[in-house]
């Protein structure tokens, strides 16, 4: 007797493994009829997917991934026909084909009794995802489009997954002929940027820093680099990226100058005036790169000769910056009070007179920079950079205030009052 009821347990559990066999064969059935039953052919498929007695089988797994893929076929074939595919079907079936394909590669290349791989599905599997890879990219420009960033991002991602695979390599001989897919390395490159988007910052630095490792695009990528390492304030990568950076493109002002400004406000001032004379050397012509030395001497190493000197050649390259003007005449400005003070602790008419003269001449010298600054700032039209509106209001301010000083000094009646009107005194 207990031997019969064994016999009829074994008979129960090799009809449900059948059972579950049968059913992987309808649901591929289901998708395949004329008109197909997807939902059904689903609900199948992931019954067998649970089974213990199925789950393990690579045909399973082959399937599941199959299903998706004549969804996919279904919608193409609407498009062939001049028809509106439905995006939303046909990109959520794409998203679940690899992860059912990468599974049953895993199964199908396992050793048979004998320690054998005899795999049955990979060759399919690999034509079907060569026929299916160019859509990840569309998905993901459909979802740019649309502005949902995460989900482009995922696509991008998915045809890198793809294309990386060992699945899509297998057999594959590499071939230096081959041509290069573009669509992989845009799909890099956007991605990047897609993840910069949702303004998750480690994500997006994980992304930057692939795509920073091909040719293409990499000045902008370094930057972008830059920029959300400086966002979370990670100094030390921020300063790396921009020596990387400037490595690979020494012509690109912007890693000189981000480092330069890196220098000057940790008080490398040494090495802020090093880079800076780099910076002159590939581009002497650019009156920017003397106007920030010219500030690095003033403040950082208050050589004020040297700042001057600096100043002089950025106006005699570009005399229509009016940061530029206004900073020499801030050079004479500032000798100026400092020798009216003294002057003013003079007791002695005849030599207060002297002290007096020289500092007017200074007021002299730095009047016509100031009042070319507030005239270039005046008539300039405006900006939709805030900051820069701000810069420019506050340096106006600072000039009218600078010009007021020096027209009291030097008895400038009508100027006094012209620019105290502006000024708002009455």
């Amino acid at each position: 007797m207990k031997r019969l009821l064994l016999t009829l347990g074994m008979c129960v559990a090799v009809s449900v493994a059948f059972g579950q066999k049968k059913a992987v064969t309808e649901a591929l059935k289901l998708a395949k009829d004329a008109k197909p039953n997807f939902e059904e052919a689903r609900t199948k498929i992931k019954a067998a997917l649970e089974n213990a007695e199925t789950m393990n089988d690579a045909k399973t797994w082959y399937t599941a991934g199959q299903i998706e893929s004549i969804v996919i076929d279904g919608q193409i074939a609407q498009q062939i026909l001049g028809k509106q595919p439905d995006e939303v079907t046909m990109y959520g079936a794409l998203e679940k084909i690899y992860p059912y394909f990468e599974k049953a590669y895993v199964l199908d290349n396992q050793p048979d009794a004998k320690g054998k791989v005899k795999p049955k599905h990979t060759k399919d599997m690999q034509a079907i995802l060569k026929a299916d890879l160019p859509y990840y990219f569309n998905g993901a420009i459909y979802f740019w489009e649309k502005q949902d960033y995460k989900k482009a991002l995922d696509f991008f991602n998915d045809y890198i997954k793809v294309a990386d695979s060992d699945l899509m390599k297998d057999g594959v001989k590499p071939d230096a002929a081959a041509p290069v897919d573009s669509s992989y390395i845009l799909s890099k490159y956007y991605a990047a940027i897609a993840a910069m988007q949702t303004k998750d910052h480690a994500t997006a630095i994980s992304t930057l820093l692939r795509a920073s490792k091909q040719d293409y695009n990499q000045n902008d990528i370094y930057q972008y680099l830059a920029e959300e390492y400086k966002a979370i304030a990670d100094t030390a990568e921020w300063e790396k990226t921009l020596g990387e950076g400037l490595a690979i493109f020494p012509k690109e002002p912007y890693y000189l100058l981000s480092l330069i400004q890196i220098y000057i406000n940790t008080g490398r001032n040494d090495r802020a005036i090093d880079y800076i004379n780099t910076a002159i050397q590939n581009d002497p012509a650019n009156a920017n790169l003397y106007e920030v030395a010219g500030v690095i001497y003033e403040s950082g190493f208050q050589d004020i000769a040297k700042a001057e000197e600096y100043f002089k050649k950025a106006i005699e390259i570009d005399g229509q910056n009016a940061q530029t003007q206004s900073n020499l005449g801030r050079i004479y400005f500032n000798q100026a009070v400092n020798q009216l003070n003294l002057a003013n602790d003079i007791q002695d008419v005849r030599k207060y007179n002297e002290e007096k003269t020289k500092a007017n001449d200074l007021f002299k010298k730095a009047m016509p920079y100031f009042e070319k600054s507030l005239q270039l700032d005046s008539n300039a039209p405006e900006t939709t950079e805030a900051s820069e509106q701000e810069a420019r209001d506050a340096r106006i301010k600072e000039t009218r205030v600078a010009l007021r000083s020096i027209y009291y000094n030097l008895n400038m009646g009508d100027k006094l009052a012209e620019i105290e009107k502006q000024m708002g005194i009455e």
